[in-house]
């Protein structure tokens, strides 16, 4: 397998028989969940990693016209991202980051789904990162009421 399409497969969870949209994003939560343990840098640092890695894949295949299923690198570093928002790891934390970035995902509410509708790698991977970013903002607000 070609290194591009490894990347954006994210190491081939893009490959699940089922869901595998979800599948790259538990695989960014659990890259992210293991990276905040090492505080909130390590995980900042992944995302712009993660999504430099995808930029470049997507672009090296020619697949940023279209969102093909099996590419999940996209899902990977926006599922990152709201980890970013949670003051230390905890099951209560990774799991509403989970539900809320699947849900800004899946919905595309907004300007997220403007972006999903460039055809281009920057709405593959911005639609994600957006996602990530209202899922963020969302766990900051429950932050306000209830300690993550």
């Amino acid at each position: 397998m070609m290194l591009p399409r490894l990347l954006a497969s994210g190491f081939c969870a893009g490959y699940a028989p089922v869901a595998p949209g979800t599948a790259g994003s538990l695989a960014g939560l659990l890259v992210g969940a293991l990276l905040l343990g090492f505080g909130h840098l390590p995980v900042a640092v992944a995302v712009l990693a993660v999504s430099a890695a995808g930029l470049w894949a997507i672009t090296a295949l020619d697949e940023g016209h279209a969102d093909p299923g099996w590419i999940v690198i996209d899902e990977i570093a926006g599922q990152m991202i709201p980890l970013l928002a949670l003051s230390h790891v905890s099951v209560v934390g990774l799991g509403l980051a989970f539900v809320a970035f699947r849900f800004f995902d899946i919905t595309k509410l907004g300007p997220i789904g403007w972006v999903d509708g460039r055809h281009d790698v920057r709405g593959v991977m911005g639609d994600d990162w957006l996602a990530g970013i209202a899922a963020a903002i969302l766990l900051l607000l429950v932050r306000l009421v209830w300690p993550l």
